[in-house]
């Protein structure tokens, strides 16, 4: 059982899913973080067997999109969304860098939040609603695991804003070479595949992401001064509606 407890601490933490609960001790946290993509695992079969349900039974383009934006809040129990609407909070309140990861503690929701999580919501409705005109949704299934993967590099390799919090004590007796090698080797795969699937939709998808973590990093580490739990899911969030844009973009090329 031992082999597993780093992934059901993963699904316990990332998921709404029941798991067996385990203590966040130093030897289930030292690989923890690779197994995070297996979240994205869930998020993007479930999508996938939606979209084959969907096309069996000819639902229209709106359900359909309506449904696919749900399954990975779902599934995640809102917790990258969370992230992402406690950093859009701080990020608009255009404070001082202190102040502003006083903003992402804050467990009130600001108006701000509320904002731009109804502008994010739109807009991943409108992208799945086109890319399932388009019969594209299918081959961005991986995204939701190469998010992730990225995400888990950026918390490994980034300094920590706070130098504690849930992402610090998730991060800090990581086998930091391990991480990497697995991570990288897994971004590697999730590249590969999206490629053969389809390689304009899936390649512009790939530089969706690419541009997303460059602009993570820079954002992060110029505004905050490293990252945080939040910033982890705001770009996560981020990541996921970049690569469904740019899969887009080449399903109008092709």
């Amino acid at each position: 059982m031992g082999c597993f407890e780093p992934l059901l601490v993963a699904l316990s933490t990332y998921t709404a899913i029941p798991v067996p609960q385990f203590e966040w001790n130093e030897k289930n946290m030292k690989y923890a973080i690779c197994w995070f993509p297996a979240a994205g695992l869930l998020c993007g079969g479930l999508l996938w067997g939606w979209c084959a349900l969907a096309g069996l039974l000819k639902v229209s383009g709106l359900l359909f999109a309506a449904v696919a934006v749900c399954i990975p809040l779902l599934v995640t129990g809102g917790i990258h969304m969370d992230g992402y609407m406690d950093t859009a909070d701080a990020l608009a309140s255009h404070q001082p860098r202190e102040r502003k990861l006083e903003i992402m503690k804050d467990s009130n929701c600001g108006a701000f939040s509320v904002l731009y999580c109804g502008v994010y919501l739109l807009l991943d409705l409108g992208l799945l609603y086109e890319l399932y005109g388009m019969g594209r949704v299918a081959v961005l299934c991986p995204i939701f695991l190469l998010s992730r993967a990225l995400s888990a590099l950026c918390a490994v390799n980034l300094p920590n804003a706070r130098k504690s919090g849930m992402l610090c004590a998730y991060t800090k007796n990581t086998e930091r070479k391990t991480a990497n090698l697995v991570l990288i080797t897994l971004v590697c795969l999730i590249a590969l595949a999206l490629v053969l699937l389809s390689p304009v939709v899936g390649g512009l998808a790939l530089l969706g992401a690419a541009c997303a973590t460059l602009g993570y990093r820079s954002m992060a580490l110029r505004v905050f001064g490293g990252v945080t739990g939040d910033t982890a899911g705001f770009f996560l969030q981020l990541c996921e509606l970049a690569c469904l844009a740019g899969g887009l973009i080449g399903g109008f090329l092709l």
